[in-house]
């Protein structure tokens, strides 16, 4: 054998080393997510994880909450009030239902908190209360509306106030949901309206990562 083929020989086994390695890899790594899965059941993750401004709101027992500091677990936040008429009830409900279908150990990782967008008449006690008819551990948040618009911009669900001079005003505003991260950082969206089948399947696998 010339050297030339012993060469040739000792290339082509580390090229077969290289790419055995390579494949252990790719099977061995842990399941991702298909986006385009995920895009079919309503998620969209951003490219980059944006951070919460540094504002401070109010929950639903009237303690203080800072945004940039929702971390720990998954949170979806839904952008909301207690005088809605159609959105609100329907997306909560849902939630709801999509919350019955995950596992313990999913549930465990997820938390729901609507903002008000009427903090005019969605003061603390009338979020606990109204949250509290769904029996679904829903959290909440109010506070300034500069500050839940400020926060509702920056996580690109804006909405129009309502007029309070009249009486009987609602509040223009849409159903998606921020996604936000165990780092408290936003990874993404829901949109609406919302797909509980398809959520149910393809939300637990995101859940698990950090």
């Amino acid at each position: 054998m010339t050297r030339i083929h012993k060469t040739v020989l000792i290339l082509v086994a580390a090229v077969a080393l290289v790419l055995g390695l390579t494949v252990s890899k790719v099977l061995n790594a842990p399941s991702q997510s298909d986006p385009a899965a995920l895009a079919d059941a309503g998620i969209v993750l951003l490219p980059q994880s944006r951070a919460l401004p540094a504002l401070t709101l109010t929950d639903e027992n009237g303690q203080p909450q800072a945004v940039d500091q929702l971390k720990g677990r998954w949170t979806l936040l839904f952008f909301g009030y207690t005088f809605c008429p159609d959105i609100c009830p329907t997306t909560l409900a849902e939630l709801r239902q999509l919350k019955s279908q995950l596992s313990p150990e999913a549930l465990a990782r997820l938390q729901v908190t609507m903002v008000s967008i009427d903090p005019h008449r969605d003061t603390p006690a009338q979020l606990k209360q109204y949250l509290g008819y769904y029996k679904a551990g829903y959290s909440g948040l109010t506070g300034e509306l500069a500050d839940i618009q400020a926060l509702a911009n920056a996580v690109s669900i804006p909405f129009i106030p309502g007029d309070t001079s009249r009486e009987h005003y609602t509040v223009d505003h849409s159903g998606n949901l921020a996604v936000i991260g165990p780092d408290g950082r936003q990874r993404g969206f829901i949109r609406a309206p919302l797909n509980v089948a398809k959520l149910a399947v393809q939300l637990p696998a995101l859940l698990k990562q950090d």
